[in-house]
């Protein structure tokens, strides 16, 4: 526990030395904070100009070679729902919220750490602490920039811990809704999950559903009566910060280029092959469709019991990333993988060396202190692209993390496809049974009616006994 808290705390102090001496306060953040400051004041923040003139009267600080940043900021294409969230903090002054919003996005981040190590450390103490207290250790970005993926990935993990515990589940279901509304395509997947598990977790990921439902819709019917064209507004921004060349773009030679904010997915190692986006876009969701179809088919036919639940949210953790647009810091979200890791590792064996091997190369080579001499590296190197040798040397280079996280979900999805693996001993309050127990009378009773008719209709297997004198 100590590691894992003295690791948060020198990251927190890292972050925020780079953030406040390099952009005069988290930079991610105020984007955010003004784009809610300018709805606030009766403007549309999707509208370049706009928020530029509310930035700009706000106090905005634009200097000259500043315009990336500038561009930043005022290219907003947050979700609506992330409007809604952070408009308390833009009633405050812009150093007040900036300190709150670090005190915020820090604690949870240490928090759902610490949950997490509490899981893992019942099978290994000090591994889970050294993986957690690496990833902590490494996210100076983070905390630097204010991302909103610091909150969003602090409170899915801090609503996993609660609905599989089945501790504060109110809490957990507030946290997921909050997550989902900021930045879907982080969590949907983990609320995936839990759609599919059994009653207990699907009664929270329901409510979860519909509390984000109301945060967007509250969001949106404010946005229209301040700005009834913002939606086409959105849209253009997208389309903008995605362009060939822009922040967004997944292909060799973007704006943001090598380290700890490139972009993250498998439409950055198929672009290497083609620029074509509709190659790589159908080239990213044909393998990550390959993994996420025979995943949801075992988490819908399979009980849950704690080893399952773990090992199948270690299998979307890293295929979150895989599937669409992300950077490197929403990797944060491999704490889901600490728990299945430990499990596995106490059972030594072929199996948690081999976790051992692919979870800790995930966080080392998703963390930003690897990925920034990653960078020196390579701006130090010439390699090729125009060639297929250049190209393989570009992903196994440039942009290993990719691949080991693809490497992580295969493996935890062959792990969890094995029906007849035995890792560790389920605790008592968390088998099958104990999670049965909290289901409504009527699920119990379906529940019972479907195993009878099992039972009954399936054919009678003969068997020989070992003695060979009479047939079963």
């Amino acid at each position: 526990m100590l590691l894992v808290l003295c690791c948060g705390g020198l990251s927190v102090l890292w972050g925020c030395s780079i953030g406040w001496n390099a952009y005069k306060g988290p930079l991610d953040f105020q984007a955010v904070y003004f784009g809610a400051r300018t709805l606030i004041e009766h403007h549309d923040p999707y509208i370049v100009g706009e928020l530029d003139s509310v930035y700009r009267v706000e106090g905005g600080m634009v200097q000259a070679g500043d315009a990336k940043q500038h561009k930043l900021i005022t290219l907003f294409v947050n979700t609506p729902g992330t409007v809604l969230l952070v408009a308390p903090f833009a009633v405050l002054p812009l150093g007040f919220a900036q300190v709150l919003w670090t005190i915020l996005i820090s604690g949870s981040l240490v928090l759902a750490s610490v949950l997490m190590w509490s899981i893992a450390a019942k099978h290994d103490s000090m591994l889970s602490a050294c993986l957690i207290g690496f990833l902590l250790l490494n996210c100076q970005v983070l905390i630097a920039a204010g991302n909103t993926a610091a909150i969003v990935v602090g409170f899915a993990v801090i609503a996993t811990w609660c609905f599989v515990r089945d501790r504060f589940v109110l809490a957990g279901v507030l946290c997921m809704a909050i997550s989902l509304a900021i930045k879907p395509h982080d969590t949907g997947l983990v609320l995936l999950y839990f759609l599919l598990a059994p009653w207990p977790f699907r009664k929270s990921a329901i409510q979860s559903g519909i509390l984000t439902a109301v945060i967007t819709a509250l969001a949106m019917l404010w946005l229209w009566s301040v700005a009834p064209h913002w939606m086409s507004g959105w849209q253009t921004n997208l389309a903008a910060i995605s362009a060939p060349g822009g922040m967004n773009d997944p292909r060799p030679g973007t704006v943001v280029g090598v380290g700890a904010g490139n972009v993250t997915s498998l439409q950055a190692i198929f672009s290497i092959f083609s620029a074509n986006a509709s190659f790589y876009n159908t080239a990213s969701f044909a393998v990550c469709g390959a993994i996420l179809v025979p995943w949801a088919f075992a988490t819908f036919r399979f009980r849950a019991t704690t080893t399952k639940t773990w090992i199948a949210l270690a299998t979307i953790a890293p295929l979150t990333m895989l599937i669409t647009y992300h950077r490197v810091y929403d990797a944060k979200l491999l704490l889901l993988c600490i728990p299945a890791c430990a499990m596995l590792w106490a059972g030594r064996g072929r199996l948690g060396w081999i976790a051992l091997i692919l979870t800790s190369a995930g966080v080392v080579l998703n963390a930003d202190i690897p990925l920034a001499v990653f960078g020196i590296l390579i701006q130090k190197l010439s390699i090729p692209v125009s060639t297929f040798s250049g190209k393989l040397l570009t992903i196994l280079i440039a942009r290993p993390n990719q691949e080991i996280l693809l490497a992580m979900s295969v493996f935890y999805l062959w792990v969890y496809m094995r029906s007849d693996f035995a890792v560790v001993r389920e605790d008592a309050g968390d088998s099958e049974r104990e999670l049965g127990r909290s289901m409504p009378r009527i699920m119990q009773v379906l529940d019972r009616l479907y195993l009878r008719a099992m039972v009954t209709l399936r054919p009678p297997t003969r068997m020989r006994c070992r003695s060979g004198n009479s047939n079963w």
